[in-house]
């Protein structure tokens, strides 16, 4: 299936797309720090370039797009594969989602603790409140 838009419209349309300050981030960050916690930002000396990271805890938090990062709930409708350029699109966020793995794993080796936030879980934002809060205090989740 041929793309629907011409490559200018599709170049411009993917320039929009932002790695950072996403509206996903954004709730979380908000939500986070209502709660009276404080982070740092996107630190690249750590695995991952984690989009929150709480220095004193030795705790990470990622916040995953669901189509970015290949979220495997099988209930998530946000995670579903284009349509047209298969050929391109599936490897690219199959490393993504690799990459994504090998990240968690390394931080785990060098001693921090990670949680992922998934982009569909802020439809319910009481379950990521707890589920945020059972982490950074320390309670299993």
């Amino acid at each position: 299936m041929a793309d629907t838009l011409t490559k200018a419209a599709r170049s411009e349309r993917m320039s929009r797309v932002k790695a950072k300050d996403t509206k996903p981030e954004m709730t979380v960050r908000k939500l986070v720090h209502s709660l009276g916690y404080r982070y740092r930002l996107h630190r690249r000396d750590i695995p991952g370039n984690p989009d929150m990271v709480f220095p004193s805890r030795k705790k990470v938090l990622f916040i995953h797009g669901c189509f970015w990062h290949r979220h495997g709930d099988s209930k998530c409708s946000l995670a579903r594969l284009p349509k047209s350029r298969l050929d391109f699109w599936l490897p690219k966020l199959e490393r993504n989602a690799e990459r994504d793995g090998q990240n968690l794993e390394m931080l785990s080796q060098a001693g921090w603790d990670s949680l992922v936030v998934w982009e569909c879980e802020l439809r319910d934002i009481d379950a990521v409140k707890r589920k945020v809060m059972g982490f950074l205090c320390d309670e299993v989740n």
